[in-house]
This record gives structure tokens, sequence and C-alpha cells, in this order.
């Protein structure tokens, strides 16, 4: 599944990769390539974090992407292309990570299925895609990575929901999904310390849906949150960073970035 070209001496001499908090650690990230996904990519990147980025149909979006990021620091990216609803591959998804570098320091399970369901409209195939793409993959994902993950004493990240504690109208089925996502971490973090961390971020109005949302609702939406002003995919790109990097005394515990929105009744 790896469909690009990457280090496969399983070296780690290389100099252009010896600065940055996160140097020489190799950071996965599902969905990697687009919004939040991307951003993640850039941050932990300039950090000096070497990446395996997962997409599954924007092969162009990818590659341009993995180019821009090479261009900075060479050969530190490489493309894992996958179906996250097709179980069976995702042991494969964690082997072609480890393929290039030889190590696996972080997980960040970002990839996600957004869309609503109404009650009394909801497909079987709507709920294996949603509960699929939130919540199953990355159980299997992380135990995938589990034992890698335990050697190089490293980390989970979940990319959650305000939804997850607070379930939004007409999207019963995400917002069970990430309720899910939210449990999982707290699960896996029992399971997998001492060695492996486990943590979650929570987004709130940070990036609009790419459909049925329109610009009234988005006003209402930041009307309610405490700062009055939209996010950006940045701030969580920043909070995936503190809890890789700075956080090594917090496992199970889930960051809200979202203005206060979560607190205003």
């Amino acid at each position: 599944m790896n469909d690009s070209t990457g280090r496969s001496d399983n070296s780690s001499d290389n100099n252009t990769d010896s600065k940055g908090s996160l140097a020489d650690k190799v950071v996965l990230i599902t969905g990697g390539v687009h919004r939040i996904g991307a951003d993640t990519a850039r941050i932990l990147h300039a950090e000096g974090a070497r990446l395996v980025l997962h997409y599954r149909n924007s092969r162009d979006v990818a590659h341009t992407l993995q180019d821009e990021l090479n261009k900075t620091r060479p050969d530190s990216v490489v493309l894992v292309r996958a179906d996250l609803l097709d179980q069976a591959s995702l042991p494969a998804v964690v082997a072609d990570s480890l393929s290039t570098w030889g190590r696996l320091d972080v997980l960040v399970n970002n990839a996600s299925s957004f869309y609503s369901t109404p009650v009394g409209k909801v497909t079987e195939s709507e709920w294996n895609d949603l509960i699929g793409t939130n919540l199953k993959a990355p159980f299997f994902l992380s135990q995938a990575a589990a034992p890698h993950l335990k050697e190089t004493r490293g980390c989970i990240v979940n990319i959650v929901d305000i939804h997850a504690e607070r379930p939004l109208k007409r999207f019963p089925v995400y917002s069970i999904a990430k309720a899910g996502l939210v449990m999982l971490t707290k699960a896996m973090a029992c399971e997998l310390g001492p060695e492996v961390r486990v943590n979650a971020v929570a987004p709130g109005a940070i990036l609009w849906p790419e459909k049925e949302m329109d610009e009234v609702t988005q006003q209402r939406i930041i009307s309610r949150t405490f700062l009055k002003r939209q996010g950006n995919p940045n701030n969580i790109a920043r909070a995936v960073l503190f809890l890789i990097r700075d956080a090594d005394y917090t496992s199970g515990q889930v960051i809200t970035v979202d203005g206060g929105r979560s607190l205003n009744n």
C-alpha cells in the first residue's frame, strides 16, 4: 500500500532530520492530507517529525502535500493509501509505517466521515461507514500499532468532537461514533499504559462541513462560542502537538478546542 519512495535503510542519521522537538519521531496520521489532517502534518513536520500520511482517494492532493514537505526536508514524508473500512488492510497500514524507518512513535486517528443521518432514514451502509471510519478503524489501528508504540513509549491521539458529549441534531450516528471514540481513548489509555499514552482532541467550530450547512447556521454556531469567532485547523494541530510533545503525564484525557462553545447552554 505504500505508494511512494522513501527511506528504506531503516537508518536515523540524516542530518536534515536532526532539528526540532520531534526529531527522529515517526508519526502516522490517518486522513493526513486534507483539512485538519494536513495542518497537523505541517505542524508536526515543522517540529522534525517523519510522517506517514494515509489517504484513501485523494492521490493528487496527497502527492502535492508530500512534495511540499519533502522540499523542506528531503525523504521525510511517505504516503500510504488504504480504505479504512477494509479491516483486513489495517495491520498493513501500520506495517507500511514501519517499513521505511523501522519504528513508530505516534498514531493520530484523524480520518472521519461526517454527514447527516436523520432518524427514520438511516441505512445500514451509512451506519457501517460512520461507525467504521470514526470508531472501528481507530480501534483496530490502535491495536495493530500498540506493540510498536510500546517499544518506543509512544502515544496515540484521537480526533473526536464536542458532539461526543452533546449530540448534534440530525447527526445521531456520527455523534454515537465519536462518543465511542472518546471511550476508546479512555479504555486504550487503561489497556496500553504505562508504556503508551492515549489522549484525544475535541474540535468545535473549526471547519464547516463541505455540505449541509448554510451561512446563517454557521453564524449561529459562532455566536454560541465564548470567544465569538471561528477557530482554525492550526488550533487543533497545536493541541495535537502539545499532547505528543509536552503532555508526558497525561493519558485518557480529552482536550476540547471550541472557543468555549460546549460550556454555553
